[in-house]
């Protein structure tokens, strides 16, 4: 109904008494008593594009959302839909409100994803009364996200992070919020083939493969932020040694006082395994099978 309803253009009202009556003021209407500044954003946003008929207001205005003002203010908040939090109206509705417009760009991958599952709206994220909505500008979309995601919050302020935080990047680089079938919300099929996007020359394939490098980065990186450079999730040795055994190994000392400073190890100077392994993500040298050229 209500999409033979927003053919009809803002001056429509509606006739049959089983049905609220739209406000022939349109916004007008509303503003009246909605005076708040952060509602004004709305007519230079893209929801207050007249010119494009595929917006709110190109038809019924603040009604193309909120529904028919019918009794409304009289008939309290209960008689149109409201969104976001302390919303009285159900999620289900909230969304399809959105979705009666966004459902092709959101795609069938919303009903199954995480976010859907947890039963949030598209408010919850979404302001669509700002003229810019923090959520879809790289350098703010993060700060919304971490409404919910504290952690990843004070794991993106460590030393080693992605440049989230700069401003170079935001969450949606590696996730999709839409929905997605793969643990994560993320953007491709596994965890690898979303650092590969940037980190293309870890792709390979190399003549000597790394198992960890071909299994999962987060075996060894942690992808929102570490205290460890490469934003690795421990420092070597200690992380080589999580897989590698020291026994036998060539490096280690035999006296306590054959390397400076009394270290019992080679393993624990400058680059650590890192000294002679340089080549970690893998090799395609001929005689690159520890991974050292």
């Amino acid at each position: 109904m209500l999409a033979s309803l927003l053919m009809t253009g803002a001056g429509w009202s509606q006739d049959e008494a089983d049905e609220p009556a739209f406000s022939r003021g349109g916004a007008d209407g509303c503003l009246g008593c909605h005076r708040q500044p952060e509602l004004q954003g709305i007519f230079v946003s893209p929801h207050g594009e007249r010119g494009d008929a595929r917006t709110p207001f190109a038809q019924l205005e603040c009604e193309s959302c909120h529904g028919a003002q019918g009794s409304h203010p009289m008939g309290g908040r209960e008689s149109v839909v409201t969104f976001g939090e302390g919303a009285l109206t159900p999620v289900d509705e909230q969304n399809a409100a959105c979705l009666n417009c966004h459902e092709s760009p959101v795609g069938a991958e919303w009903h199954a994803g995480e976010h859907a599952a947890q039963d949030l709206s598209c408010a919850s994220c979404h302001n669509s009364h700002l003229a810019k909505d923090p959520v879809l500008a790289e350098a703010t979309q993060a700060d919304v996200c971490y409404d919910c995601h504290q952690r990843q919050r004070g794991q993106a302020q460590k030393p080693y992070a992605h440049p989230v935080r700069f401003g170079k990047m935001d969450c949606s680089s590696c996730h999709a919020p839409h929905g997605s079938a793969t643990q994560g919300s993320l953007k491709r099929l596994t965890l690898n083939e979303t650092c590969y996007e940037c980190h293309a020359e870890k792709r390979g394939p190399f003549a000597f493969e790394h198992q960890p490098v071909t299994e999962d980065c987060a075996l060894c990186h942690a992808p929102h932020g570490s205290n460890h450079p490469a934003m690795l999730t421990r420092r070597a040795p200690l992380l080589c040694q999580q897989c590698h055994s020291q026994a036998g190994h060539p490096s280690l000392s035999l006296t306590a006082g054959s390397l400076p400073g009394g270290s019992p190890s080679a393993l624990v100077l400058g680059g650590s395994c890192l000294n002679c392994h340089a080549q970690v993500h893998g090799s395609n040298h001929p005689s690159g099978i520890t991974q050292m050229r």
